[in-house]
């Protein structure tokens, strides 16, 4: 018959398998291996951790109110910073300038407050630009000019004598001039731009000096 074809083991089982069969065991092998993977991912996570903790401990806040090192603070050390006056022409746009630059200066390293005893002093020589960027062809009259200032740098440690950091930058500020007829409305414009790009020069070497305070170059 052929029920007797069909042989069962003692559990009840089909011997020959199928939709009653229990799904085999997984081989030792194969949970050895899926064992060692995952510890491995562990660990390379674990060593991703380790590595980006220890990075993170070389990196300093520019402006941070405390130093990792225990030295002196950036704005300490950039409060210590003596601007000398920049010399220009009196009674000129350049002079005016120049108190600009060096006002936006002290207020970045002081934040406002008081100075602190001098270590270093910062010099700097200027000159300024004028340049028509678009003219009327009707009038030969300019719609748009640029004003620039191109500026020179140099920071000596007082106590040595010794020039640390020397650099150069510039800033380049296009302002409208909405008509002839409008004489006022275009000093204002140029008043502007001549701001404008004080503050540039300004910040650019109170980055250029940071650098140097945080990294030493």
């Amino acid at each position: 018959m052929w029920w007797h074809d069909k042989r069962t083991d003692r559990s009840g089982f089909s011997a020959r398998g199928g939709a009653g069969h229990p799904e085999a065991a997984p081989a030792p092998t194969v949970l050895a291996h899926g064992r060692i993977v995952a510890h491995r991912r562990i660990m390379r996570a674990a060593a991703a951790l380790a590595i980006a903790a220890l990075a993170g401990g070389c990196f300093q806040p520019l402006y941070g109110e405390q130093s990792p090192t225990g030295g002196p603070v950036l704005r300490d050390q950039l409060s210590a910073v003596d601007v000398v006056q920049i010399t220009a022409p009196k009674g000129t746009d350049e002079a005016r300038i120049a108190v600009e630059i060096r006002n936006a200066l002290l207020y970045d390293f002081t934040g406002g407050g008081y100075a602190a005893p001098p270590t270093h002093r910062l010099k700097i020589a200027m000159a300024s630009s004028r340049a028509s960027i678009i003219v009327d062809v009707n009038t030969s009259r300019p719609d748009v000019e640029n004003f620039g200032i191109n500026a020179t740098y140099t920071l000596t440690e007082i106590a040595t004598g010794k020039i640390v950091v020397t650099g150069t930058t510039f800033a380049r500020v296009s302002y409208d001039i909405p008509g002839q007829e409008q004489r006022y409305a275009r000093v204002r414009g140029l008043r502007d731009a001549e701001l404008r790009a004080a503050k540039v020069v300004a910040d650019n070497i109170r980055s250029r000096l940071a650098s140097y305070f945080i990294a030493g170059t």
